[in-house]
């Protein structure tokens, strides 16, 4: 008699996420499938279904943010594609993030454009170690997540917040070693992510992540196809972990940067800087302002973004008078980092240029 395996195991085998055995289960196009109870069963000997959407070299298909982020761009994407400058791929043929994140506009670039050389820089050190994981171990960190989303979805209440907790306990450990598995971590990083509060990435003045446990029935921590994506794309990416003026020696006249720091808080409720155990204050906005005046003396393309703090207080001309004579624009953002859900709405944000 033929034997029978779950959802989860089926995922492993045929390395695809949980969630995406669910959805062929629902679709019937699993020969043989069927339910105990609420749990799909499926035969041992199955066939993985081809897949319609994606393979894993589809240049069809877009890669997208692997991670949510405080302060992301995707929701402006529509916005910021209309300040990209004039001869991307032709005259312009490099593109810079210094501050990348979760590089919404990254992977917008990759996917669209082809220019000839693509730095990332990020201080949150462990940040930048995931993406080189992701360009480098992309299957050792696959088969980590699949393992971690196996264990998170099978524990419910009390148990699964144990869990979180002991995954968060076992990263610091980690971040604190210098000679840690660095797939591990990546996977980890990605973990929390998917599964702590508002998906926010906060780590308190020792340098420890802090953040609580969501409350997600069913995350995605394992997207495999978009995993597979974002690997591909950074494939001739160069990322360095490092200060955002560390980038200057490969910006020159033929280069789009994007600055996308630390937004200055518009109130004292809204202060949210703390990526790294390192605060980002007025002094640095000033200092970040004078290195973008700087590249734009070198005659790169610049765009930045920032909080417009006219918001609140409509006689605050600080970024106003702080990036003169460069080009201010305003437009309409909606607020994703408020623990009162009647704080969140449009809000206006800057962006800044040199062209």
């Amino acid at each position: 008699m033929t034997g029978f395996m779950t959802a989860s195991e089926a995922a492993v085998k045929w390395n695809i996420s949980h969630r995406r055995v669910i959805t062929l289960c629902n679709e019937n196009r699993i020969e043989g499938v069927g339910m105990l109870g609420k749990m799909w069963i499926i035969p041992i000997d199955a066939e993985k279904p081809i897949d319609a959407r994606t393979t894993r070299y589809d240049e069809t298909v877009n890669a997208k943010p692997f991670l949510k982020w405080a302060g992301g761009k995707g929701q402006l994407l529509d916005t910021l594609r209309t300040y990209y400058p004039e001869g991307l791929s032709t005259t312009i043929t490099k593109y810079c993030e210094p501050m990348v994140g979760a590089g919404a506009m990254l992977f917008d670039i990759l996917n669209n454009y082809d220019l000839d050389e693509v730095m990332i820089c990020d201080s949150n050190a462990e940040l930048i170690n995931t993406y080189i994981e992701l360009k480098n171990n992309v299957s050792e960190l696959i088969q980590l997540l699949q393992q971690f989303e196996k264990e998170h979805l099978a524990k419910e209440g009390e148990q699964r917040k144990e869990y979180y907790y002991s995954q968060r306990e076992l990263y610091n450990s980690l971040i604190a070693k210098k000679t840690a598995n660095a797939t591990l971590k990546a996977a980890l990083f990605i973990y929390l992510n998917k599964t702590c509060f508002n998906g926010l990435y906060r780590v308190n003045r020792r340098g420890e992540y802090n953040v609580p446990m969501g409350s997600y029935n069913n995350p995605t921590i394992c997207d495999i196809e978009n995993l597979l994506l974002v690997s591909k794309r950074l494939e001739k990416v160069t990322v360095i972990a490092s200060d955002y003026k560390q980038t200057e020696s490969f910006i020159d006249n033929k280069t789009f940067v994007y600055f996308d720091p630390p937004y200055r808080p518009l109130s004292k409720t809204a202060e949210f800087t703390s990526y790294t155990e390192t605060e980002f204050n007025d002094e640095n906005q000033i200092e970040l302002a004078q290195y973008i005046k700087h590249l734009s003396d070198k005659g790169a393309k610049i765009l930045a973004s920032n909080s417009d703090p006219k918001n609140t207080n409509p006689d605050d001309n600080f970024f106003d008078d702080l990036y003169k004579p460069l080009k201010i624009e305003r437009v309409n953002a909606k607020r994703a980092i408020n623990s009162k859900g009647s704080k969140r709405g449009n809000v206006s944000e800057l962006l800044i240029c040199n062209y």
